[in-house]
């Protein structure tokens, strides 16, 4: 975004004056903008009407008294280009393009859009073929339908590419504060980074929701997503849509347990981002960071009126990977004091409702849990629905009481009702004016609370040495082909990847069984080598433990004959004939893959026939860091024998992450790879060693 389009978009979003072109939508435009209370000029513009919504029309653009800062367009499409060309002329700040029927139709959409994009210029466009977007601190709605939304002062800016979607959200009955609501649209001139950049100006934006179905710019979207890291303001993702990407992905292990969503998930933890799966998560994980923050750590206090409520917490929280803490012994005796007999003390506590509603009973009870030092505390609540709501007092007694208790020690609050619909707007709105965050839902709250633990941690980590930035291009043009184990090996040799001692054998001397000397000592493996043999094991055309020279004139001879069965127009450069690798401790497979949208994207996994059947991966975009390295294979199963399995041999992970970085220089210096596939990757206490290896590249020339 050049410095006059971010000026312009500056505009947009906190105009003086907004023209408005159209009919029966602008009318409703009008109607937002007064509802939200926008103060500001607002200039129809329709040569077929006198008025709309009681304000005088102008006939065109040359009419209007100066430059709009914002513009609503609501035309057809085929006289939008000049409207835009003459406002982009004008000097207008922005454009909310509402007109549909461009790129979303596909090819046939395409020239349309960027015929639009050449009139728009440097002026900031929203759209097209979106519903637009609100600023709800600034009290401007562009925005062709009745919106909700609450905003005290702070919110969350959420940008969608579902115009629907940014409906729903703004009439959700959640409390979720909002500072901006954007419908982006076809994205045709401003994308989701844009958006995000421009928003991490605003003090009073909290945290950034996004509904992803694709991101337009990789590079762009991972610079302004680890600014927002350093400036501590979240960003929450629900992604959906996921789509195949690597149209050149070669059929290897890798394609069957590491798609296009784990390629997503491993951008989002690269950046620290908090990636969630349901819109109700979306809300609730917005909602309680821009209410009450990121907690400093993952040690929670939990209270309930009821067992069943505690037990909810507890089982929550552990499968997150919350800590309930349990009170100390001096904390524990004076509970015990101060709870009814019939109370157990534990964390999460159930104070019973002998005490429920007495703020002299329940205040230092809760007090007096938190003493022993909590990062974030969360109450259960479900009040009465409306007209039954005698007991409503209760409530609202042990809830004041708590988030007073909480206020004391300075930690993120939250009131959570284990069913949505069990906080009225009244007790949200009076919970949220006190600070607390009022969640709705027991699992999301936990979800949410968890998302807020994880990235407060994941920051830390990050900050303190930040990820390199990922680096998309353009994939190489030409057809893809795969290279030998041979020729594969000699390059990832190159590059200081460790590879067995090999020799070769050629197709005739397997033929008439004269075979030479081979210069490494038994045992050894033969394996046929051919570009188009990938997985030899089921073809036959591997034999293992060879002892001597007799035994191996046998085996290439058995591998010959079974290729020529199994594979009989298979391209055969000869017998790749290697040291027998001593038994390791684990088998890994590390693939590295090129895509151009993504970058690169490595994944690891159980290697060698495990691959498939544990179907237990761990994804990573590189390059990275050797610390991520190392958390990616601590994921997996397999971490459990490299790190010493029931008192076997420990893996040094030295050998092992200087290979793998290796393969990641490999791929950074060498544009013409797509993708390289080591498995197994052998692992034993203090060596790695490439035991067999896939390769994939264009062929250039």
């Amino acid at each position: 975004m050049n410095p006059k389009r971010r000026q312009n978009l500056r505009r947009l979003l906190r105009p003086k004056h907004i023209a408005l072109f159209g009919g029966n939508e602008v009318a409703t435009v009008i109607q937002e903008c007064h509802r939200i209370g926008y103060k500001g000029a607002l200039w129809p513009v329709n040569p077929k009407r006198q008025n709309i919504a009681g304000i005088n029309c102008f006939p065109d653009v040359d009419a209007l008294p100066e430059a709009p800062d914002a513009v609503f367009l609501a035309v057809p499409k085929d006289i939008a280009f000049n409207i835009v060309a003459a406002l982009e002329k004008l000097g207008a700040g922005g454009v909310v393009c509402y007109t549909a029927g461009f790129s979303e139709l596909g090819h046939e959409g395409q020239d349309s859009e960027a015929r639009l994009v050449k009139a728009a210029g440097d002026m900031a466009l929203v759209g097209p073929n979106c519903y637009g977007l609100i600023n709800f601190h600034n009290q401007t709605a562009l925005w062709p339908f009745a919106h909700g939304g609450t905003h005290p002062g702070f919110g969350a800016a959420i940008i969608t590419q579902s115009g629907m979607l940014s409906s729903d959200l703004i009439m959700s009955q959640r409390h979720l504060p909002l500072s901006y609501m954007v419908s982006a649209g076809n994205q045709a001139v401003l994308g989701l980074e844009d958006f995000i950049d421009i928003f991490l100006e605003q003090t009073h934006v909290r945290a950034i929701g996004l509904h992803i179905e694709a991101i337009r710019d990789v590079n762009k979207f991972s610079r302004v997503a680890l600014q927002a890291l350093e400036k501590n303001v979240p960003i929450v993702v629900l992604k959906t849509g996921v789509s195949k990407i690597g149209t050149q992905l070669t059929a290897s292990h890798t394609g069957s347990i590491s798609g296009a969503d784990e390629a997503f998930s491993a951008l989002f933890k690269h950046l620290g981002i908090c990636r969630v799966k349901t819109p109700s998560e979306f809300v609730e994980t917005l909602k309680f960071l821009t209410i009450v923050g990121v907690p400093s750590g993952s040690r929670i206090a939990g209270f309930t009126c009821s067992g069943g409520g505690a037990t909810m917490l507890a089982d929550y929280g552990e499968l997150l990977g919350l800590k309930f803490t349990q009170p100390t012994e001096q904390v524990r005796n004076t509970l015990q004091k101060l709870l009814p007999h019939t109370a157990t003390v534990s964390n999460p506590l159930d104070y019973t409702t002998p005490i429920w509603g007495d703020p002299s009973r329940t205040l230092p009870v809760f007090c007096s849990l938190l003493e022993d030092g909590h990062d974030v505390a969360v109450i259960v609540q479900d009040y009465p629905v409306a007209g039954l709501d005698e007991s409503k007092p209760y409530y609202r007694a042990d809830s004041d009481s708590f988030m007073k208790a909480c206020k004391n020690v300075n930690i993120p609050t939250a009131i959570c009702s284990i069913f949505p619909e069990n906080l009225d707007v009244e007790t949200r709105s009076h919970i949220l004016q006190a600070g607390a965050a009022p969640m709705q839902g027991i699992d999301n709250c936990m979800r949410a609370i968890s998302s807020a633990v994880k990235y407060g941690q994941c920051r830390i980590s990050l900050l303190a040495r930040l990820p390199p930035q990922v680096n998309a291009q353009k994939l190489l043009k030409g057809p893809l082909k795969k290279i030998d184990e041979a020729t594969a090996k000699a390059l990832l040799s190159s590059v200081g990847l460790t590879v067995p001692p090999s020799s070769m054998i050629s197709i005739d001397e397997a033929r008439t069984g004269r075979i030479g000397d081979i210069d490494i000592a038994f045992p050894v493996v033969a394996k046929i080598c051919s570009p188009d043999i990938t997985h030899k094991t089921e073809l036959g055309a591997v034999k293992l433990n060879i002892q001597s020279k007799s035994e191996l004139v046998a085996a290439v001879a058995t591998i010959y004959s079974s290729v020529q069965i199994t594979a009989p127009n298979a391209c055969l450069k000869g017998f790749l004939i290697e040291t027998m690798i001593s038994k390791p401790i684990a088998e890994l497979m590390v693939s590295i893959r090129r895509d151009e949208k993504m970058g690169l994207i490595m994944t690891f996994a159980s290697g060698g026939i495990l691959t498939e059947l544990l179907q237990d991966s761990a994804t990573l975009i590189v390059p990275a860091l050797d610390s991520q390295i190392n958390k990616a294979i601590d994921s997996l199963r397999i971490a459990l024998l490299l790190n010493g399995f029931r008192g076997g041999a420990t893996a040094s992970r030295t050998p092992l992450i200087s290979n793998i970085q290796a393969l990641i220089y490999l791929m950074q210096t060498n544009q013409n790879l797509i993708e390289v596939e080591i498995n197994p990757l052998m692992v034993g206490s203090d060596w790695t060693v490439c035991a067999d290896a896939v390769v994939s590249k264009i062929q250039s020339g």
